[in-house]
């Protein structure tokens, strides 16, 4: 079977190429990638070629398959997996294996799997860890957004709170409480909010803070004000970029309670500190966003971590039952993560999108293997100089500018 595939030889050395796949083991499955989409992760190992830990110091002799939020269809199971999974049967994939102690991954570490390719083998340690999921959606693209949902969702998993005289911290956000989400309507933030008003555990009142209007005004109309509500959750949308004291508008907003759970998406030093500021008692701050400076830091009021319990946590993926929980809820409906994806392209678009990605604005640049399509923005679709672009442009147009199972179909059964 021959694939194509972007592979990694070393730093900022990406190559579009087609090879010969070997022969799959019996320990081993033929895959069928339709869909990726492309992480800042990605961009790192790119850059960081045999200096990022789940590279191989061998890439350049031994190049490897870069992605690793792909969904696809199996082709071919080896005898020893026969009994679990079949031909024809959809797929996400966990990367974070952790194979008998081992960083490698599938994405950053082999040479014949990884999400930027048309076909791949995956290979038994992914069976092993369970960490290839099977995934029921109408769209595949979904399935690709399986993974960033899951460090959502082991983020809200991983904050904890304490009862006073015991030392077992009570795992979770609390249901029924005050959260606030800091900087949050960029493409992680608006998961953050869509689980949040439809998770088993969701608050009684959330307040998501941002200083650009435009962009707070665009998360209330795909989050709106009125579903939260239907749903038991009082949301507020708040631009902090325009209130002469937003801490105090915050606490005020509290009920001057202050929150039980501060999520914080972009590792600034002021959005750090008012998180902290606005803490109740018991409050846990949890500081999603990850910084690229080493040295970054923040102050922190430890009077209040004495006297009032307030903590800090810290996470930075989720784990393969957070990607079940997301996947399930995808495919029950209840949570819409397509409002992450901001663009689209074929597998042209792969190379360019990668080393480029920070200069890129926007959420999540979705890749279709099989197409050739150079990276578009989603308000840019009808504009188009290519007539199935526009068509496609359309149906997000009628669907609130997100994209949509209607616009995968249409875009893989004409391009």
């Amino acid at each position: 079977m021959k694939t194509k595939a972007v592979r990694l030889y070393g730093k900022n050395d990406l190559r579009l190429e087609e090879f010969e796949l070997p022969e799959i083991k019996d320990c081993e499955i033929l895959a069928h990638v339709i869909s990726d989409s492309i992480c800042m992760s990605s961009y790192k190992a790119a850059v960081q070629g045999a200096d990022h830990k789940r590279v191989p110091d061998d890439v350049a002799e031994n190049p490897i398959i870069l992605g690793h939020e792909f969904c696809g269809e199996i082709v071919k199971v080896g005898s020893k997996w026969a009994d679990q999974f079949k031909e024809g049967q959809r797929f996400a994939i966990q990367p974070a294996m952790n194979y008998k102690g081992s960083m490698s991954a599938p994405g950053y570490s082999y040479h014949d799997i990884g999400g930027g390719a048309t076909y791949v083998v995956i290979p038994n340690e992914v069976m092993e860890t369970g960490c290839l999921l099977p995934y029921n959606g109408e769209a595949f693209f979904y399935g690709s957004l399986a993974e960033p949902m899951s460090c959502i969702v082991g983020g809200f998993h991983a904050s904890y709170h304490t009862k006073a005289g015991s030392y077992v911290h009570d795992m979770g956000v609390v249901a029924g409480g005050n959260m606030a989400i800091l900087a949050g309507v960029g493409p992680m933030g608006l998961g953050a909010i869509d689980y949040a008003i439809h998770c088993d555990r969701k608050p009684s009142k959330l307040v998501v803070t941002d200083i650009d209007q435009a962009r707070l005004d665009r998360a209330a109309t795909i989050l709106t004000v009125e579903d939260a509500a239907q749903n038991g959750v009082e949301l507020v949308y708040l631009n902090t970029g325009n209130i002469e004291n937003p801490t105090e508008k915050l606490m005020e907003l509290s009920g001057g309670e202050g929150y039980d759970d501060v999520f914080v998406f972009a590792p600034v030093k002021p959005v750090v500190e008012m998180a902290d500021q606005i803490l109740g008692r018991d409050g846990c701050l949890n500081f999603f966003a990850g910084p690229t400076n080493p040295a970054f830091s923040a102050e922190f009021n430890f009077y209040n971590v004495h006297y009032a319990s307030t903590h800090i946590v810290g996470t930075s993926g989720g784990n393969t039952d957070d990607m079940k929980e997301s996947i399930k809820m995808m495919e029950e409906g209840k949570i819409n993560p397509a409002m992450m994806i901001t663009h689209v392209g074929g597998i042209d678009a792969v190379i360019d999108t990668t080393l480029n990605l920070p200069k890129i604005p926007g959420g999540k640049k979705l890749i279709y293997l099989n197409i050739e399509m150079p990276l578009t923005a989603l308000a840019d679709l009808e504009a188009s100089d290519d007539a199935v672009l526009r068509e496609v442009g359309k149906i997000v147009a009628a669907n609130n500018g997100l994209w949509c199972k209607e616009a995968e179909a249409y875009l893989l059964a004409n391009k």
